[in-house]
């Protein structure tokens, strides 16, 4: 089994290639090998692709229960390419971005200043531990990146969160919901693009360690993950 330094650098490893193929106009999802769009299941993946449920970071009810405005500190760990593709660029509020990949991060660079997008930081790091201070965010997100890592990880980057977010403050994350055939032909695709998911909690495991840093306020599934709409407890 991987550590988490091999994991991370596989995971950055996988979403750089993503951004070079991506500058060359090649969509991996659109190159997957007969083994699994063969599969029973791969019929599942097609529609949340054509439904736009790839990635649920753009959802409505994401914007509906953070509440950004003006002057409030908005990070996204494990932000990807949100700020491009998921109307994040439109919020009032000041966007902190943090990634592993270094590509997606110097892409998000280009972006902004190409389209004179004003924005608090994009950071290349990990999650689990930031350069911000305790208390700086009003809000925050974490989606589509707690899949890849197990119970450890996982902690640090939820205690990183619980620490970088103000008392009460909104933070909506999500894991995969594995029981379902969703999450397991995504995880079947996760691993042949070289970003196996490593989550090894079962819901309950993951709500009772949840509970020392976060209070659940809703719960939903979606596709293949389960969503979180949180509030953060005093440090």
């Amino acid at each position: 089994m991987k550590s988490n330094k091999d994991q991370i650098e596989a995971i950055a490893k996988s979403y750089d290639k993503g951004i070079d193929m991506g500058r060359k106009g090649i969509d991996l999802y659109e190159n997957l090998p007969e083994e699994i769009t063969n599969h029973p299941d791969y019929v599942l993946f097609e529609k949340m692709k054509y439904d736009g449920n790839l990635s649920d970071s753009g959802r409505k009810e994401i914007l509906d229960y953070l509440l950004p405005e003006k002057g409030m500190k908005f990070v996204d760990l494990g932000c990807c390419l949100n700020l491009m593709f998921r109307g994040y660029e439109s919020w009032p509020s000041t966007y902190y971005g943090v990634d592993i990949s270094s590509k997606t991060i110097d892409l998000l660079r280009s972006f902004t200043a190409e389209n004179d997008i004003k924005i608090g930081d994009l950071y290349h790091g990990s999650m689990s531990e930031t350069p911000y201070a305790e208390n700086f965010f009003d809000i925050g997100a974490c989606i589509g990146s707690l899949e890849y890592f197990e119970k450890d990880f996982v902690e640090k980057a939820i205690a990183e969160a619980h620490k970088i977010i103000k008392p009460y403050g909104r933070y909506v994350i999500d894991i995969p919901n594995m029981g379902t055939p969703e999450f397991q032909i995504t995880a079947r695709i996760e691993e042949y693009l070289g970003r196996p998911d490593r989550f090894n909690m079962s819901i309950g495991e993951f709500e009772v360690m949840l509970a020392d840093y976060f209070e659940v306020r809703q719960k939903e599934e979606v596709g293949p993950m389960i969503q979180y709409f949180l509030v953060n407890l005093e440090n």
